[in-house]
């Protein structure tokens, strides 16, 4: 008990967010891994295994996420000595290695003694042993024992030479609704608003008569509810998960090196949003997720998108902690990707601003939830067929390392994605059609097929470096975004708002102001009135369907760019989209979701309009990507499609991969190219 009361002491006078500290620089070297689970096999197996991973061209591996029991069998009781050797035996095959927090797999009398730590989900159900991620990171207890178990490795390995950094947790995902959460939330809503009166009249609880009287009153689950209570509820979990990790953050700040990076992997194929995932990155030294493609194949864009997301988490190259050697365990269908295709996925990450990128998992279970995953040595302790693959990787990587260290994608386009916006939509969408990131992918494909960069990247996020920002569904526009929003217009830039675009404030009421709403007098026009289509709608030169609204140009200098047609109701020849020039900036209102042939004329048009260079043109199915740093541009492309490709350069290339210099390169289906002009290799 003196134990416990001293370790929740701690626990609570440690500030719930660890600081980061200046953002590091793009990585000196590509690096390839995967997870490992020494504490799963005998100590004589472990150099066959790193033997094995050196042979591919490994250089880097996760260790310890899923080893609480091992590390702490019984209740204070530890054994590091074992993570001491396999930290040491992987320096002897230049391996260099990423600790992993085990808090996301409590073991079993950590639960069963104290069943106080244990989740609860939305249906009032405590959550079991036997799975993973079954605590509550709101309980103090268990942040109190997992800052102990912590404490304990970072002193034990934490200045080993050869570990570069730290994992904490692993794949964030479910929050609880246990009391100490429930404690949490209420306290809160207290320290946001001070009083119920407040409280009452920026929720506008005179609705349906929710007005609150007592803090204990207002309701806490993820059931529908009140908009402002919900949108809330999303920013608490948010916090909570920061608060968690932080926890952990500030533990291994205090110990660790400064050379070491403090990250943690998320999961959920990068576009979940239970929280905010600018916000759990901001306390973190580097950003990083695990891609996996699930059933089917690579989807370029999406996939490419997605990698552009984590990118602009921090802003900064990230990190593929986890990706699917092949295939996974857990889909509809979990297909083997084609041959070449690993291949393709990992030089695709790179392409869009990875440095590094772990495969899952190095070598399976023989027994256990996911043990028929795809993974690199099969259950006899030998090379499965993607090994050969990976080992094509690792020789890729090692050649290609010195043209990409210090090198990152340089956008001059960015698409805002903002988690306030995507959450109040998805809590009144009018329509079932509406596919949020659908919608953003609408905007990226054609900007991707004309740039070899585009950052997606929150809405705060700093744009004076961008010449073009467009924003598919900024539904939540508080007062202070606006004012950054029309800045960056004022200064020169060019603005693209996408419909539901500033219909809500930062409690998610209606704003006083018609969309959207702070912005409509920059824009000189506004929405009269938004439709949920049950059926598709003439516009100039094609069609829109899903959504639209009914545009008014208010000032002589707005401009129509494009109208609704004849017979559609209540939009006939109305403005479905309108401009308007500030300075030498530009602010711009699509109504509408356009058809693919609409929506790439008129983006097409704003890259002209913000001067925007074009790169030079590739084949449908061919993806260009380009990184730059120190004087040298690295193009990376990569055939996506079945068939070959033959791609026209613009200028002499290098070809890193192979050798000498190219005017043209052809590429076999899932053909990879890495080329570069300027600088030196």
């Amino acid at each position: 008990m003196k134990r416990l009361l001293a370790l929740l002491l701690a626990c609570a006078a440690t500030p719930a967010l660890a600081q980061a500290p200046a953002p590091k620089a793009a990585s000196e070297r590509l690096w390839l891994g995967s997870a490992w689970y020494p504490e799963q096999w005998p100590e004589a197996r472990w150099a066959e295994d790193l033997r094995l991973m050196k042979a591919h061209g490994a250089n880097v591996v996760r260790i310890g996420e899923y080893a609480w029991s091992r590390i702490e069998p019984s209740e204070g009781v530890y054994d590091l000595a074992w993570l001491q050797r396999a930290v040491r035996l992987a320096a002897k095959y230049d391996i260099k290695v990423v600790i992993g927090t085990p808090t996301d797999t409590p073991p079993a009398w950590l639960t069963g003694t104290y069943p106080d730590t244990l989740r609860i989900d939305t249906n009032g159900v405590r959550a079991g042993h036997g799975g993973r991620r079954q605590f509550s990171i709101s309980s103090p207890r268990y942040r109190a024992m997992a800052r102990e178990i912590v404490g304990k490795m970072a002193d034990a390995v934490g200045n080993e030479p050869n570990v570069i950094g730290w994992q904490i947790g692993n794949e964030h995902t479910e929050e609880s609704y246990d009391p100490a959460a429930r404690d949490a939330w209420h306290a809160w809503l207290k320290a946001k608003y001070g009083t119920l009166d407040k409280l009452n009249d920026l929720w506008a609880t005179a609705y349906w008569s929710q007005t609150y009287s007592d803090w204990d009153q207002v309701p806490f689950n993820a059931g529908i509810n009140n908009p402002g209570l919900m949108l809330d509820l999303k920013r608490f979990i948010t916090d909570q998960w920061v608060a968690f990790q932080g926890n952990q953050a500030d533990v291994l700040r205090a110990k660790l090196p400064a050379r070491v990076f403090i990250t943690t992997n998320l999961g959920g194929l990068g576009w979940a949003n239970r929280f905010d995932r600018y916000a759990i990155n901001t306390g973190l030294d580097v950003a990083s997720w695990d891609d996996y493609v699930g059933t089917g194949h690579l989807d370029a864009y999406r996939n490419g998108a997605v990698n552009d997301l984590v990118r602009g988490w921090k802003r900064q190259n990230f990190w593929v902690m986890e990706t699917q050697p092949g295939f996974v365990n857990w889909a509809p269908v979990s297909n083997m990707l084609y041959p070449g295709e690993t291949r393709a996925l990992a030089w695709q990450t790179v392409g869009h601003g990875a440095d590094a990128v772990l495969f899952w998992q190095w070598r399976n279970a023989l027994n256990g939830q996911e043990t028929l995953h795809g993974s690199l040595i099969g259950p006899d302790g030998t090379p499965l067929p993607i090994y050969a693959e990976v080992a094509r990787i690792g020789a890729d990587f090692a050649k290609a390392s010195p043209a990409l260290a210090g090198t990152s994608p340089n956008a001059k386009v960015a698409i805002l994605q903002d988690y306030d916006s995507r959450w109040a939509i998805d809590f009144q969408p009018l329509t079932k059609e509406y596919d949020q990131i659908g919608v953003l992918l609408d905007y990226y494909r054609p900007l991707k097929n004309a740039l070899g960069a585009v950052d997606v990247v929150a809405a705060a996020a700093p744009l004076t470096r961008y010449k073009l920002v467009v924003a598919p569904s900024l539904n939540v526009i508080p007062d202070a975004l606006a004012r950054h929003l029309a800045e960056y217009v004022r200064g020169g830039g060019h603005l693209i708002l996408g419909p539901r675009s500033g219909l809500k404030d930062e409690f998610n009421r209606l704003d006083t102001t018609r969309q959207p709403g702070p912005l409509a007098d920059l824009l000189g026009g506004q929405v009269e009135q938004f439709y949920a289509l049950d059926e598709s709608v003439a516009v100039d030169g094609g069609t829109a369907s899903v959504w639209a609204e009914d545009l008014v140009a208010k000032t002589p200098d707005a401009k129509v760019l494009l109208r609704y047609g004849k017979a559609n109701g209540w939009l006939d020849d109305h403005p479905a989209a309108i401009t308007r020039q500030v300075g030498k900036g530009s602010i711009t209102y699509y109504g509408a979701l356009f058809d693919k042939a609409v929506t790439g004329k008129l983006l097409d048009q704003a890259l002209a309009d913000a001067k925007v260079v074009r790169d030079f043109a590739v084949p449908a199915d061919v993806e260009l990507m380009t990184r730059e740093g120190d004087g040298r541009r690295v193009a990376i492309l990569i055939n996506h499609g079945r068939a070959p490709q033959h791609v026209a350069l613009p200028t002499t290339m290098t070809d890193i991969l192979n050798g000498g210099t190219l005017q043209a390169v052809d590429l076999a289906p899932e053909g990879v190219a890495v080329l570069q002009t300027g600088g030196k290799r």
